[in-house]
């Protein structure tokens, strides 16, 4: 099961990409009441790439069942995890992750739910989560205040004059409203600052797939000036500020 986009040339570039902020994280897991029951829940983390998420919820010794469709993301995710027995890798899509009925307590969707149809992804997690289960999807945002991305998004939009994050950034409360399959829909975030190896910076934008899709032939010159400026500030390392925006919801049984 494959989805509309191919993440192949994009998977080795994807493990530099920063974590999700741990305020976050425990946020959601405290609204989905899991927050005390360290090892007890059970969670399928869907479209888990190279297991950013995944990694820090088997560290929080939650069962976690890992989705992915790409083989190359797929292989650098068991890689990543190898050292956790509570995480089982599986082959499918947000719309169809192929999970028995009615076996988790929480459904995550980190960086993945702007790649599905987000009507038949609820539909599909409402399938596979517990009554009472919950659903969450996240992003990392850069803060583009600071000036160093304000500097990237005027290298970007010199190529991309209509540049778009699309629904990444947009809030998905009436996304889930619309689907009439949860109720209780709450907000999380969290701040994190990452002194992030310029090189690894540069590794990372070769893995936005938002740009990919929208830069077509002038990826590699974006890239290309992007990694110039960065080297211009004569640092090995910079700061990159980030905002760690989810939502869930209960689901409805």
């Amino acid at each position: 099961m494959k989805t509309e986009w191919d993440y192949t040339e994009l998977a080795a570039a994807y493990v530099k990409r920063p974590n999700y902020a741990v305020k976050a994280i425990d946020k959601m897991l405290n609204i989905a009441g899991l927050d005390n029951d360290r090892g007890g829940g059970i969670i399928c983390d869907v479209g888990a790439g190279a297991a950013h998420l995944t990694i820090e919820l088997a560290k929080r010794g939650f069962k976690v069942h890992a989705v992915e469709p790409n083989d190359a993301m797929r292989a650098n995710g068991i890689k990543r995890t190898a050292e956790y027995k509570n995480v089982k890798w599986f082959e499918g899509v947000g719309e169809h992750t192929g999970q028995p009925a009615d076996m988790f307590d929480l459904v995550t969707f980190g960086s993945s739910f702007n790649v599905t149809n987000r009507q038949e992804a609820l539909e599909e997690s409402q399938r596979i989560l517990k009554p009472n289960g919950w659903f969450a999807c996240m992003w990392n945002h850069r803060d583009l205040s600071d000036p160093i991305q304000k500097k990237i998004e005027n290298i970007i939009k010199s190529y991309v004059k209509d540049y778009s994050y699309g629904t990444r950034r947009e809030d998905q409360t009436e996304v889930i409203k619309a689907s009439g399959r949860f109720d209780n829909i709450q907000q999380f975030n969290g701040q994190v600052v990452h002194s992030v190896p310029i090189e690894d910076i540069i590794e990372g934008w070769r893995s936005h797939g938002t740009l990919f899709r929208q830069a077509g032939d002038n990826f590699s010159a974006i890239i290309e000036d992007i990694a110039n400026m960065l080297k211009s500030l004569n640092k090995e390392s910079i700061d990159v500020p980030y905002e760690t925006n989810g939502w869930m919801a209960r689901v409805i049984k």
